[in-house]
């Protein structure tokens, strides 16, 4: 050994020996030959595999979101009086629960429907309990015999929305009535599948023995309709009579005895002896027609197949009618296999249950989409590991890059175990949470790796120098007193770890500081998007854990001892060698330049000012979520009041014959009188209420999304203007309903409108649904205002009926069966899986006019028939209106939408602020006086102003951004004080986040590029670009003091540091990057792709140059004069 060699050994050991290793090379140092490591890594393989398996699967997270309605029925009274007394009352009453969000009131003529809306989070049966506590608390809140009804209670969750939904139809047109009986078989064997919760069928007028009465042959006969009903109560009643002991056998035992006969067929019905006449018994079949079948139609659903589909039977347009069998699962229950088992079981009742000829046609299936999207989320998660795996190979080498691979695959199924265990399910949140987090998984293992690299690369390159006797060469090289010449793998690699291990923990909790506050944003958005801090905290958590545990372990196994000249990435002419010579002429002109450092500032700056400035020039529109790409769309359409079923059905008829002409439209079904099965916008939009018969609806189902050229968003506003046309010919309101891409609202552009009375309102809410139309590119305008329709008062005169002997709530009850059916008895033929009842109605053609109805006969006291029309006045007005309130505020709704192909950007947003002056103008009436406008609550005192305030997706999306928002600003000091803890230092901090702003000219610029819209999501991809940033930085200022406190010139290590770490920054952001890519092509996530892409690049390009210069500029007087090298 030389002597040089001697002496530079001496004075390694005592330079070294009493500097200890901190927490991170101990654990390295215990981990990397320790026999449990590779038993770990292999538990955390199964835990993900166990994961995968179990893990319910959606394509959406469920969002908590418990309603209910409160039904109080009040037969015969206005809907002033419905509100002043039930509404209102109930309301207060309903505001003492806690955890209400909302309370709605719709008040109806004889129905309060009351919808209490709780906090996002609340559990189901948790709501339930304190509504069912309140209602039973206050039971007396009404007097007895007002006439109101006892409350229903419906509640309302995610857990109703159908992820199955079958339509049931014939090519050969099957009555309604047969697929109806179909499905009710078909609803109990679907009830039998494991993890199903309600099985419902939506269609069918349902069964009935129609007892038509003829009201010349009852008066003829001397019945009346009182008599009737009598009658078939009294001959439908069998009941258990008691015992007696029966002596004819060999030994007396009891007999049991039961008593009194049911009505089993209409046949029974039809010979029931309901009067005598002239001495005769008169039948009830001489008196009307008595027939078996379907009811009167109240509603009617059918099914038409499109220019798409392959059922060459039924040519496009054709329109048969249907039934739709919906199925809901359990909460918890994994939707996949519940939509997968009910359709096999559907398969197996083919021919058996479901006689041949009738077809089940899939009309939803979000267990498929579920699966499908999981899946292909899943193998974009393979995707991205591997291609870091491979940008790491490329970088560092074949063995670092499976060393990597392993680190990242292991936290990955770790992962996948804690967002299990947290009770998160496998959907598009939740995947996009690991795709978009592998480039922040993979920087723990890269920087260990990395380093261990450049350290084994630097130990060769010391031995060769040492070997030829050039010590000064040698101590240039090492750059650390713990690396000698010689030294073995084992050594090396605690050593390695403990040298980045600090800035290595201090980065990664500023990665969770950055991310873990947005799982507290409130609202409905906090629960959709909580799975993407959670995850990707819990994923950096465990990545840290791996490599500082299995990395070494596998570094050990791996990473063979070199012996043999340096490695060509730290030779004069490698990689080491190119960064090196590059950075010194980038930044030492900065460095010794204050001019050109200004220069620096001025144009950041400057870039900074052009990226926001896109913003205002609507190059980057401004929007919540942009629509997903499904494959199905829902029209809602709207008649004027008092329309025919009939009516609305011909308007629906029509627009479903230019549907299925679209190339995209597969099939569509059609509803009238009744609601579609719901999504989630329907859940809150209370779509489920509608079966008035002006209101319809259409579900239109495309084609899967890899067979067309379009999104669904675009078809459904392409289409929506021909549409439009349509509903306006028939005087109908359309608004095209889609499948919202995060958390619903009631209309994308909603104005509530709020003042000291009812008719003023009204007024000022029409006034503000012309501004709508008046504002160009807004499409689906509807209110809440109901237009006039003619109502008919029957007027009982209380003398003449009280001379008579005839009270009026028998004249009353009398009109009421005779036109909405009075079901006089039920059916016992033990059989039927639902009621069927005795109705007694006037026929069809008998609806027609008040000439049938004013003949019907009453029996007076003296046992003489007298016709209605000498009890009752005939009146002529309108109908009564329904009253709303929110929050015990009177109110009146305005909604609308931005439709496609205008000059407004397609984003609610824009389309509010263009009607904003519209209603300035359309308003401006001195009954109104100021108009107020209230953007976050509602107006205080409504008595004292007319108002608006404006809701829907203007709401939401400022929710959203304020607790994002404060989520950024709450991560952003908790970086700074994780910084400030670590270095000691108020100003180091605040020089190490500056770089977090320059992420604005990336991330603007590049949704300018793409043309996409700057969400929600963008607005998670900048948070998790701050944590990224600081982390780099980080690394970059920790560097450049170890330097210096090696004995290095603060310039000379402010330009190494920019030079050494480029390659482990560069890897973590190229590998960042990558992970974005993967999610790139996804509607709805493609902001936070274009942030992270964009972000990171240009990001981490300045701050290479950002961070030493700015460093250097605070720092360089303190050192001016630097102490000695340490030898």
């Amino acid at each position: 050994m030389t002597a040089s060699t001697s002496t530079l050994r001496a004075a390694g050991d005592d330079a070294a020996a009493p500097t200890p290793m901190g927490v991170s090379g101990r654990l390295a140092a215990a981990f990397q030959a320790n026999a449990i490591t590779p038993l770990l890594a292999l538990v955390a393989l199964l835990l993900g595999l166990f994961a995968v398996l179990v893990t319910p699967r959606e394509e959406e997270p469920q969002i908590n979101v418990t309603m209910a309605n409160v039904l109080i029925p009040f037969p015969g009274a206005g809907s002033a009086e419905v509100q002043n007394l039930v509404a209102r009352p109930a309301e207060q009453v309903l505001g003492q629960i806690h955890g209400i969000e909302h309370t709605y009131s719709v008040s109806r003529p004889g129905m309060a429907l009351l919808t209490v809306q709780f906090q996002v989070g609340v559990p189901r049966t948790e709501a339930l309990v304190r509504l069912y506590d309140v209602l039973d608390a206050n039971q007396d809140w009404l007097p007895r015999d007002l006439g109101t009804l006892p409350p229903i209670v419906k509640p309302k969750g995610i857990d109703d929305v159908p992820v199955l939904a079958v339509t049931l139809f014939s090519r050969d047109a099957t009555s309604a009535l047969e697929l109806e009986r179909v499905a009710a078989s078909v609803e109990a064997e679907l009830k039998r599948v494991p993890g199903t919760r309600e099985v419902q069928t939506i269609g069918g007028p349902g069964r009935a023995v129609n007892v038509t009465i003829d009201p010349a042959r009852l008066r003829a006969r001397g019945v009346d309709l009182a008599q009737l009903q009598q009658v078939l109560q009294g001959a439908n009643l069998g009941m258990p009579s008691g015992s007696v002991i029966d002596t004819a056998g060999d030994a007396p035992r009891m007999l049991a005895v039961e008593t009194g006969e049911f009505l089993r067929s209409a046949d029974d019905v039809a010979a029931l002896v309901v009067g005598v006449h002239d001495g005769k018994p008169v039948y009830l079949r001489e008196v009307a027609q008595v027939e078996p079948g379907a009811r009167q139609p109240a509603r009617y659903v059918w099914h038409m197949p499109g220019a798409a589909s392959a059922d060459a039977a039924m040519p496009a347009g054709t329109s048969v009618p249907a039934v739709t069998i919906t199925v809901t699962k359990k909460p918890g229950e994994n939707a996949v296999d519940v939509a997968r088992a009910a359709s096999e079981r559907l398969e197996a009742l083919r021919n058996t249950v479901i006689p041949a000829g009738i077809e089940a046609e899939v009309a939803r299936d979000y267990g498929a989409t579920a699966a499908e999207k999981a899946n292909q989320l899943i193998m974009k998660l393979a995707f991205a590991t591997g291609s870091v795996i491979l940008l790491v190979g490329l970088a560092l080498g074949r063995r670092e890059a499976v060393i990597v691979g392993a680190a990242v695959i292991l936290t990955l199924t770790a992962t996948l175990f804690a967002s299990w265990a947290w009770g998160f399910t496998l959907n598009r949140v939740s995947l996009f949470a690991l795709i978009f987090s592998i480039g922040i998984l993979v920087d723990d293992a890269i920087v260990v790796v990395e380093n261990i690299h450049r350290h084994q690369a630097m130990n060769v390159s010391a031995q060769g120098h040492i070997a030829e006797g050039d010590v000064s060469r040698s101590q240039s090289i090492h750059r650390h007193q713990q690396l000698f010449p010689g030294r073995p793998l084992a050594q090396i690699i605690p050593g390695a770890v403990d040298e980045v291990g600090g800035p290595t923990i201090l980065a990664t909790l500023t990665v969770i500081a950055a991310l873990l506050p947005m799982a507290f944003v409130t609202g409905l958005m906090g629960p959709y998007m909580a799975p993407i801090p959670i995850n990707a905290s819990m994923g950096m958590a465990l990545s840290l854990a791996i490599a500082f545990t299995i990395t070494p372990w596998l570094a050990l196994k791996l990473m063979k001892s070199q012996h043999g000249s340096a490695g060509a990435g730290h030779g004069g002419g490698g990689l080491a060698g190119r960064l090196q010579r590059f950075f010194t002429a980038l930044l030492t002109p900065l460095l010794e330049s204050a001019a050109k450092r200004w220069l620096l500032l001025a144009g950041i700056v400057a870039a900074l000012a052009l990226s926001m400035g896109l913003a205002l020039v609507q190059w980057v529109v401004l929007k919540m979520l942009p629509f997903d790409n499904k494959s199905e769309f829902a029209l809602v359409v709207d008649m004027p009041a008092g329309t025919p079923l009939e009516d609305t059905a011909a308007a629906l008829h029509e627009m479903a014959a230019h549907l299925a002409r679209q190339p995209e439209v597969v099939h569509l079904q059609g509803y009238a009188g009744t609601a579609s099965p719901i999504t989630f916008n329907g859940l809150v939009r209370q779509y489920y209420l509608r079966a008035d018969a002006e209101q319809g609806e259409l579900q239109v189902n495309l084609v899967d999304k890899r067979e067309r050229d379009q999104q669904s968003h675009e078809i459904a506003q392409r289409l929506q203007p021909a549409l439009v046309a349509i509903a306006e010919r028939h005087g109908a309101r359309l608004k095209v309903v889609e499948v919202p891409p995060g958390p619903p609202v009631m209309s994308p552009i909603v104005a509530e409108v709020y003042g000291p009375d009812e008719a003023g309102r009204q007024q000022l809410a029409a006034r503000v649904a012309e501004a709508f139309g008046a504002t160009p590119d807004i499409a689906g305008i509807d209110t809440t205002l109901q237009d006039d329709a003619p109502r008919v008062f029957l007027r009982v005169n209380r003398q003449r009926a009280s001379q008579l002997g005839i009270p009026v709530a028998v004249v009353a009850q009398t009109v009421h069966g005779a036109l909405s059916g009075l079901d006089a008895a039920w059916l016992h033929d033990g059989h039927s899986k639902y009621p069927v009842p005795v109705r007694l109605q006037l026929p069809r053609d008998s609806q027609v006019g008040l000439d049938a109805l004013l003949a019907l006969p009453l029996r007076a006291a003296s046992d003489a028939l007298v016709p209605l029309s000498e009890l009752v006045r005939v009146e002529r007005g309108v109908i009564d209106k329904p009253l709303f309130t929110k929050d015990l505020m009177p109110v009146s709704y305005v909604f609308g939408d931005v439709a496609a192909g205008g000059q407004t950007a397609d984003s609610p947003l824009y389309g509010l602020f263009g009607i904003r002056p519209q209603i300035a103008s359309a308003a401006a009436r001195p009954e109104f006086g100021a108009l107020g406008e209230y953007w976050i609550r509602q107006p205080a005192d409504p008595f004292r102003e007319y108002a608006i305030k404006w809701d829907g997706e203007w709401q939401i999306t400022y929710e959203t951004f304020r607790d994002m928002g404060a989520a950024y600003a709450v991560g952003l000091i908790l970086i700074y004080l994780l910084v400030v803890a670590q270095f000691r230092s108020y100003l180091t901090p605040l020089v190490i986040m500056a770089p977090i702003p320059l992420t604005i000219i990336g991330v603007m610029p590049g949704h300018a590029l793409l043309g996409a819209p700057f969400t929600a999501t963008s607005m998670i991809g900048m948070i998790a670009l701050a944590g990224i940033i600081v982390r780099n930085s980080i690394l970059l200022v920790d560097f450049i003091d170890l330097q210096v406190a090696r004995g290095m010139s603060f310039k000379q290590a402010v330009v190494e540091s920019a030079a050494v770490r480029a390659q482990p920054i560069a890897l973590t952001g190229l590998a960042a990057m990558i992970g974005a890519f993967f999610i790139l092509d996804d509607p709805i996530f493609n902001g936070l792709a274009i942030s992270l892409i964009f972000g990171i690049f240009v990001s981490t390009l300045l701050t290479l140059v950002v961070i030493p210069v700015l460093y250097y500029a605070v720092n360089r007087r303190r050192f001016a004069s630097p102490s000695p090298a340490t030898p």
